[in-house]
């Protein structure tokens, strides 16, 4: 890729790019800072929701489809999505994801909260909130811990199970005057943790708000977002979908945390979502100094051209290279007579195999270790989803991985794979085969 909108542009000679027509202002504005959007990162047509799997006896019902695109603010530097479906359209009572169902998660979530309770002294005294707890999988370590949390998650299958894990949960979504009633219910915290919910948001202000409403004096909220950096760099366009709202970077993030009297003091570049930001954020006037750790981050971010609207236009040409070389390799392998399977039913799959049009002419099925998913089928593409172990079943010479982010955990599952001579395809940031 080449850093420079004109260079990119003028290096992709079938034309497979109009950018006079795509970065026309569509009346969208900027969902923090109102200005209106005339940069378009991305656009990937129509797609379903993302987590919303067909159940089998839905298959021949009509399904919806919604423009999937996301534009970026010249102002603020915020990409984010156009308000297509509200929130509660997606996080509905019948959300399928489930944190725990991946052992690399839970290790993530464990490591956190040893960190936290070294790094900021946490007691039995302390209280420890978690936004977006989905069924527990954090919060159950800091109740193991002796320290007291609770917990907002707002759908409610997820919500339930983790009241069966004995933890104390509302059902609902973050907002300013949510975050007031909670503080004074006494629920002021030391610690707010929100992994993975600050890009849910259609009203990212109102909610960053809340969060400023539950933080205590010297108190810390942590935020992680996949890096829209990270993203860029490594081609993830298929982590683009209509549960994400916005797409964070640390210069459009010091600005959000600012506007809510908020303050980014320090950073840490994670692996987890193929390269996520961990936001540390304390009130404007809290006695914490800021560390170095930002001035990397925000100088990477400028050296990349995150502040220069050529950078998000080029970024386009990327993603059609990744799209073909996709459909070449499995284009190729359905020739030879080869039969492919996929592994796991991410909301990440969802757009990746819309996008790039890929159904059962390519891969006959994909598996997925979640109750809820089994038995279902890919909107839009209607790949069915059922148990790991078909897999071992039908012996398939190749086996897409769908969340690529967990491709070591998936390969060490799968290693008896290997026993009949398959291979797994990784398809970000360029298709490849691995043993």
């Amino acid at each position: 890729m080449t850093i420079g909108g004109a260079a990119a542009i003028e290096s992709d000679p079938q034309g497979r790019i109009d950018t006079a027509a795509s970065d026309r202002p569509n009346g969208a504005t900027c969902r923090h800072c109102g200005t209106p959007l005339g940069i378009v990162l991305a656009d990937l047509g129509h797609s379903p929701v993302a987590n919303d799997m067909i159940p089998a006896d839905r298959l021949d019902e009509p399904e919806a489809t919604y423009p999937l695109a996301v534009r970026v603010c010249g102002n603020c530097w915020l990409a984010q999505a156009g308000d297509v479906l509200p929130a509660d359209a997606i996080f509905r009572a019948d959300y399928t994801y489930f944190s725990s169902h991946s052992t690399t998660w839970l290790a993530h979530a464990k490591a956190y909260v040893d960190m936290a309770i070294e790094r900021f002294g946490l007691t039995g005294d302390s209280k420890v909130v978690e936004v977006a707890c989905n069924d527990g999988y954090l919060l159950q370590y800091v109740k193991q811990a002796g320290i007291p949390c609770f917990g907002v998650e707002p759908t409610a299958g997820p919500a339930q199970a983790a009241r069966e894990l004995g933890l104390d949960v509302d059902i609902e979504f973050m907002t300013e005057e949510y975050g007031k009633s909670l503080a004074a219910r006494g629920w002021q915290a030391d610690l707010v943790t929100a992994n993975n919910v600050l890009a849910h948001v259609p009203d990212i202000n109102d909610f960053v708000r809340g969060i400023a409403a539950i933080l205590k004096p010297e108190g810390v909220a942590t935020f992680e977002v996949q890096h829209l950096l990270r993203l860029m760099q490594g081609r993830q366009f298929d982590t683009i979908y209509h549960e994400h709202f916005s797409y964070l970077s640390l210069i459009a993030a010091e600005r959000l945390f600012d506007a809510a009297g908020l303050r980014v003091f320090a950073v840490d570049n994670l692996p987890t979502h193929g390269g996520s930001v961990r936001f540390f954020v304390c009130r404007k006037e809290a006695e914490r100094p800021n560390e170095i750790s930002l001035d990397a981050m925000r100088a990477e971010e400028l050296e990349y051209g995150l502040d220069k609207a050529e950078t998000y236009r080029a970024w386009r040409v990327d993603i059609l290279d990744t799209k073909f070389a996709l459909l070449e390799l499995l284009l190729d392998l359905k020739k030879q007579g080869k039969t492919i399977v996929g592994y796991g039913a991410p909301a990440k799959g969802v757009t990746l195999l819309n996008y790039c049009g890929i159904d059962s002419d390519f891969i006959d099925y994909t598996v997925d270790r979640a109750p809820s998913k089994k038995g279902c089928h890919f909107p839009g593409v209607g790949v069915p989803i059922l148990d790991p172990g078909e897999i071992l079943n039908t012996k398939p010479d190749y086996v897409l991985i769908l969340p690529w982010n967990l491709k070591d955990e998936i390969k060490d599952q799968m290693a008896a794979v290997r026993d009949w001579g398959g291979k797994f395809i990784i398809p970000v940031p360029m298709a490849k085969i691995e043993d």
